[in-house]
């Protein structure tokens, strides 16, 4: 079910939410956080879709704040409005979805927007899938939320948005370029998990220069492993935009994990049968059900861009051999 609320206010959209409880049965219990995304108009729905797909496993309440785009001259003379939906049902998965259109001076108020209709006693988490402000921790809706959950690899530059983080992460951020390592790290401790049991000598990590995630990754083998990691980039309007592959050097031999297909790994070691794994890229809603599964400060993520990151050194091939 979906109700349509334009030009509205926080009071008449909490009245509307216990109307719709009282006269169709939609109850809160068993809601276990209120998530809160904050995007751009006209962007709500593939956010909003990863959100009901990962309710199936954390029933929730989504409140979704969309304004106009930061600079944008929308932004500056629409009139204050706020406009807003609520869906419930089949429409919502296993939530209850709120979604708040702010125009004009009202969507500088977001802390004040969702205050009055965050749920009792629930831990908050906050999601920008696109734009993220410049301190997360900071924000109005930052200041408010236990877990802050931004997306590198939306950012205008990546990278410097991850050279940001090193200088103003604060406990319970996280972001989706680490999420999507995941199935990477678990990989790579898998590997080293079996014999020969030799120290590594040397790391390489090759990528797109536009992927953060090979930035992560990169800086996570340099700090677990307490050596330096070669971090190459390939600058190329062709081929993947993601992690190409792993390089661990021992003296018996090289151990290579090479993305050769979009969701396939070759994984080739010393004297021992060439394995196909599957590792296929991690869609929005995965890594949104991953992290809602933590509301805890995820304190490895902040030790690699608070010190792994500071210390990684990045070579750059133009459109290389190694582009996939």
């Amino acid at each position: 079910m979906i109700v349509d609320l334009p030009d509205t206010t926080i009071s008449r959209i909490s009245k509307t939410l216990v109307k719709i409880r009282e006269e169709g049965g939609a109850v809160a219990l068993g809601r276990v956080l209120t998530l809160i995304i904050s995007t751009t108009l006209g962007h709500e729905e593939e956010a909003i879709e990863a959100a009901n797909d990962a309710s199936r496993e954390h029933p929730m309440r989504v409140i979704v704040i969309s304004t106009a785009s930061i600079g944008s001259p929308v932004a500056d003379t629409d009139a204050s409005r706020l406009d807003a939906q609520i869906r419930v049902g089949g429409d919502a998965g296993a939530s209850e979805v709120i979604v708040l259109k702010a125009h004009g001076e009202m969507a500088s108020h977001e802390e004040g927007l969702v205050t009055g209709l965050l749920l009792p006693d629930a831990p908050v988490v906050a999601w920008w899938p696109n734009e993220a402000p410049a301190v997360v921790s900071k924000s109005p809706l930052g200041r408010i939320a236990q877990r802050r959950i931004t997306d590198a690899a939306t950012q205008d530059d990546p990278r410097a948005f991850l050279d940001h983080l090193t200088g103003s992460y604060a406990p319970g951020d996280t972001d989706f370029s680490w999420t999507r390592l995941t199935l990477w790290r678990a990989q790579l401790a898998a590997v080293l998990d079996q014999p020969p049991f030799e120290p590594i000598l040397e790391v390489e990590v090759s990528g797109a220069a536009a992927s953060p995630s090979t930035t992560l990754l990169a800086a996570w083998l340099q700090l677990q492993l307490e050596l330096p990691v070669t971090h190459k980039v390939t600058v190329s309007s062709t081929g993947s935009t993601g992690i190409h592959g792993v390089k661990l050097i021992r003296k018996s031999g090289t151990i290579e994990l090479e993305r050769t297909q979009i969701n396939i790994v070759t994984l080739v070691q010393p004297n021992q049968p060439i394995h196909d794994i599957s590792l296929p890229r991690r869609s929005m809603r995965e890594c949104l059900a991953e992290e809602l599964r933590r509301l805890a400060p995820d304190d490895l993520f902040g030790a690699v861009v608070s010190t792994g990151l500071s210390r990684l050194e990045t070579s750059i091939e133009p459109n290389g051999a190694t582009e996939r």
